[in-house]
């Protein structure tokens, strides 16, 4: 805890000296290896600043990803005896992606996970609910071990009901629970129907991670009203690492700099290998972390939309990403010329109903994206969210009422985007 408050404390100087000498040794460790032989090739070693870095070449998760079935992302590349942890990602060519970890790298993640914890303020006295089934995805288990690793006692809550988890908060006194917005939502919905009220429990603080949702102010202020806490919110990917917290405002992610290096690019036409933008211009985030030696992700591109200010009046130093994750480069619709966020008509949803189910449907129309929600709601609500779409976003988006319980439920990341744009050509 006192090194994650120390560095904290740096400024841009001095982080981008800790920046530079970090990634030397990386670029050192790994310019034999089998996947960036190639990668660094006619690179001239040690870099002479951080921003020599954009002579790399940039990743995507297609490059990571092999044609076989089960075999591990092409930047874990060391012998398999060298890895003590397997976990999987969702893949981009129909099957999951492996992803390991070293030791060290494991410890590497509970380092990050540090920054998370002071934030959420955990301390020995605490008890965390984990409201996550631990299956082969990484989710939480950082969470779990560094939770454990601070001294807070945790009880997984894997294999159960969400009326059993409700149960285990209030019997054990849980002071935090560790969740996906979407989830955390839920909850409130399932303790409304067994007359169970959350704001009496002992919660203080809901640690949030997976989707957006945690630094939207609408979604965030819901879930704080519905449980009587505070919210943390937590960025991370399984290929790159746990790479932010929320700022202390709640109103962003703060990039953890001392682990991390961040490029915010534009991508078009015109630069297909990005553009560096001026501060508070919505770019594509792109990340290099500096402390996963068995399978290092240099210069990737996360397809995370956000907007940041290396100059800002946060309480930390690091690099603040105003509203956290505005969404995927890859969500966005356009819709009759509108650039339309999954995120963006989740936050609407959320300030009129904090819980009810709905999903949004894009299809293609004479080439054209066309969007329409569902939603289990009366009409009245229907009819007021069609009014705040055309307000907000200058567009007359169709919403239909559908029975209650007939839409899907999701514990982990909610997938309430359905695509028919290929079967709509």
């Amino acid at each position: 805890m006192d090194e994650t408050r120390d560095t904290n404390r740096l400024n841009r100087t001095q982080l981008s000296e800790l920046q530079l000498s970090k990634l030397n040794k990386l670029l050192m460790e790994v310019r034999k290896r089998p996947f960036y032989k190639q990668q660094l090739k006619g690179l001239e070693l040690p870099l002479k600043s951080p921003e020599d870095l954009t002579a790399i070449p940039l990743l995507t998760k297609s490059d990571l990803v092999h044609d076989s079935k089960c075999v591990p992302g092409r930047i874990f590349d060391l012998p398999k005896h060298c890895y003590s942890r397997l976990h999987q990602t969702s893949g981009t060519k129909g099957f999951p992606m492996a992803v390991l970890d070293t030791p060290e790298d494991w410890q590497w993640w509970l380092r990050c996970w540090e920054h998370v914890l002071d934030a959420a303020g955990v301390c020995e006295s605490d008890i965390a609910m984990m409201a996550f089934s631990f299956g082969p995805f990484i989710g939480f288990w950082t969470a779990n071990d560094a939770l454990v690793r601070r001294g807070a006692m945790v009880i997984p809550g894997g294999g159960m009901s969400s009326e059993n988890r409700i149960g285990m908060i209030l019997d054990h006194e849980c002071t935090i629970v560790c969740c996906t917005p979407t989830y955390a939502l839920h909850l409130v919905e399932v303790a409304d129907k067994i007359r169970v009220s959350l704001r009496d429990s002992r919660v203080t603080r809901v640690i949030v991670a997976g989707e957006p949702g945690g630094s939207v102010p609408t979604i965030r202020h819901r879930i704080e009203q519905a449980w009587g806490a505070s919210v943390v919110d937590h960025t991370g990917a399984s290929e790159i690492g746990a790479w932010g917290f929320g700022s202390e405002d709640g109103r962003g992610i703060h990039v953890i700099e001392t682990e991390f290096i961040a490029e915010l690019l534009r991508f078009d036409e015109e630069n297909p290998q990005g553009v560096e933008v001026d501060e508070g211009e919505e770019a594509e985030l792109v990340l290099t972390s500096l402390g996963r030696f068995g399978g290092p992700a240099i210069r990737y591109r996360t397809g995370d939309v956000v907007r940041g200010y290396r100059h800002h009046q946060q309480s930390s130093p690091f690099l603040w990403l105003e509203g956290g994750v505005l969404g995927r480069a890859d969500d966005m619709l356009v819709i009759r010329g509108v650039n339309v966020f999954p995120s963006s008509i989740e936050a609407i949803v959320r300030e009129l109903d904090a819980t009810t189910e709905f999903r949004m449907i894009a299809s293609r129309l004479e080439e054209m994206d066309q969007l329409e929600i569902e939603i289990e709601a009366e009409e009245s609500l229907a009819r007021r969210l069609g009014v705040l779409f055309r307000d907000r976003l200058a567009l007359r988006v169709p919403v239909t009422c559908v029975p209650s319980g007939s839409l899907p439920r999701f514990e982990a990341k909610s997938r309430r985007m359905v695509d028919r744009r290929s079967s709509s050509r």
